[in-house]
């Protein structure tokens, strides 16, 4: 895709005029959030809750600004006139400054990376690797610890990397949320321990409605075995079952096979929609 415009400020701009200067202290360390959107048919999927959690993670590290929600809202449909593509994402960067006036929200669609279908019936490998954010809640663009992780996992001819914490549990993966499952319940990591993901919301939201319920838990290392499945959440994946961890085989059980199917059909026919209950 070639995408001839970004946002700057709710402004839209020509593309070539996307420029960051290196003396941009705040960019250069990381000093800023974001969020990733699927824009599907001229839809924005969930954009007020990702603007919602891109204001929580500006609150969590003490990021300064002078956007509020209405306003990133209106950015992002502004910039979508302009663009031309069935299916893209949208990156919306918040980054900080040294005051409050000199904060910048960056809107910039990108092709996407989906899966291939297949995978999603087969399964995904994944390693896992001793890592933890330090603001396990703010969607950063401190990104380094995650960013080799991935690495990592891709080099190995993985999908994704799970990160485990120093007490040798499993909390998320280096851009995915992660679930167990057993029959019909779903176990999550606790929520104070992870980022809160807008596809991990909209998937809870569906199973609660379809007879599933939800337990969260710590989940060491060792104690996948002990559900009948595994299974991560993002933007770009929606649902993808873990066929490896680590080498070690994991299931694919119907309870899960289930649940991707009820999820297929909210999504195809929610409008880019979640409901707050």
């Amino acid at each position: 895709m070639n995408f001839k415009y970004f946002s700057k400020n709710g402004e839209v701009v020509p593309m070539q005029d996307a420029v960051v200067s290196l003396n941009n202290i705040a960019y250069a360390y990381g000093y800023g959030v974001y969020e990733t959107i699927r824009v599907n048919k001229g839809i924005p999927y969930f954009l007020d809750h990702h603007a919602d959690r891109l204001l929580r993670s500006a609150e969590v590290i003490g990021l300064g600004h002078r956007f509020i929600k209405s306003g990133i809202m209106n950015a992002v449909r502004s910039l979508l006139a302009f663009i031309e593509g069935d299916t893209y994402n949208l990156k919306v960067l918040l980054i900080g400054g040294d005051t409050v006036a000199d904060s910048t929200l960056y809107i910039v669609p990108l092709a996407p990376f989906f899966p291939e279908r297949k995978v999603h019936k087969e399964g995904v490998s994944l390693i896992t690797t001793q890592y933890e954010r330090m603001f396990p809640d703010a969607k950063t663009l401190n990104m380094l610890g995650s960013y080799l992780a991935y690495k990592k996992a891709k080099s190995s001819g993985c999908y994704d990397a799970l990160l485990i914490n120093r007490s040798r549990e499993i909390t998320e993966g280096t851009r995915t949320n992660f679930f167990c499952i057993k029959g019909m319940t779903l176990y999550s990591p606790p929520r104070n321990e992870i980022l809160g993901g807008i596809m991990r919301k909209t998937v809870l939201h569906v199973a609660l409605k379809n007879g599933f319920t939800l337990e969260e838990k710590k989940i060491p290392l060792t104690s996948v075995s002990e559900y009948d499945g595994c299974f991560l959440t993002s933007t770009s994946s929606q649902i993808m079952p873990i066929s490896t961890i680590d080498s070690q085989a994991v299931q694919i059980p119907e309870g899960l096979v289930k649940l991707m199917k009820v999820f297929k059909e909210f999504y195809e026919n929610c409008n880019g929609i979640l409901p707050e209950n």
